[in-house]
């Protein structure tokens, strides 16, 4: 149903508190009773436009693009962090499988638009190469860590590079994080494990970036992302984890939201 993506596209934190609410009073356990009830408050926030947030710009929406490759690169690096960020949490704990589709996205053909402009700011493909390396060899992340590190150091730096504003950047990341997990779980099952993992990487960028910024200004925005990344139990967001509620992750990304609506 799309429920947290039309919650970050169309709602704030009072109507997502509506759903709050409901949920305690239908007392579903999970969200099960009060789903219906808080995704027809979505769809009325959203303009009445059903699915139309997903394929276009509904009322309230964030623009839509075709793909990370259209992104400006500042954006295109935010989108590389999160395949990254999964990828390195999920090596480090124990599962080379589930990390070798995203930490060989930097590097793979398929994604060759989205690094348009990436060697002038520092792009190393040899780590990431070494990294692809090492996983296919069946090498156990503690083996190789100071190349994990360099990979992770490596794309920091090239977000450091880019610039952009951090509130556009995170922003994004937001908008990212509740597409895919929306795509990797349905009814408080992980239905994509890739995509659930993804929503995971772009939480934590989102994290570091807010965490980068004067705290004074992005206090609260980093508390608020702490939350959210919390969400995802365990060191890793593993295949085999148990998700948050579609509703619960609705509402911490509702206070995400509120949280960026007051910066300057």
């Amino acid at each position: 149903m799309n429920f947290v993506s039309k919650r970050w596209m169309g709602l704030g934190l009072g109507a997502a508190l509506i759903g709050a609410a409901s949920l305690s009073a239908c007392g579903g356990e999970g969200g099960e009773a009060s789903a219906p009830v808080a995704a027809q408050a979505a769809d009325e926030a959203h303009g009445g436009h059903g699915e139309g947030g997903e394929g276009g710009e509904g009322e309230g929406a964030f623009p839509r693009l075709d793909g990370a490759a259209a992104l400006p690169v500042e954006k295109r690096l935010a989108f590389m962090s999160g395949h990254v960020a999964a990828g390195l949490a999920l090596y480090r704990a124990g599962a080379p499988n589930e990390a070798a589709p995203h930490l060989l996205h930097p590097v793979s053909e398929t994604h060759a638009d989205e690094r348009a402009g990436l060697d002038a700011l520092g792009f190393k493909p040899e780590v990431f190469e070494q990294v692809s390396a090492a996983l296919e060899a069946g090498k156990p992340a503690d083996e190789i860590e100071p190349l994990l590190a360099e990979a992770e150091a490596n794309v920091k730096a090239m977000r450091d590079a880019a610039g952009g504003t951090p509130k556009d950047i995170i922003e994004y990341l937001m908008k990212t994080t509740a597409d895919e997990y929306d795509a990797g779980v349905d009814d408080g099952e992980i239905v994509n494990a890739g995509e659930f993992q993804d929503a995971y990487g772009f939480a934590v960028v989102a994290r570091d970036i807010a965490a980068a910024q004067d705290p004074a200004v992005y206090g609260d925005l980093k508390l608020e992302l702490d939350l959210l990344v919390l969400m995802w139990t365990g060191k890793a967001p593993l295949a085999a984890s148990t998700p948050a509620p579609e509703a619960e992750m609705a509402l911490q990304l509702a206070r995400v939201k509120t949280a960026l609506a007051s910066l300057p």
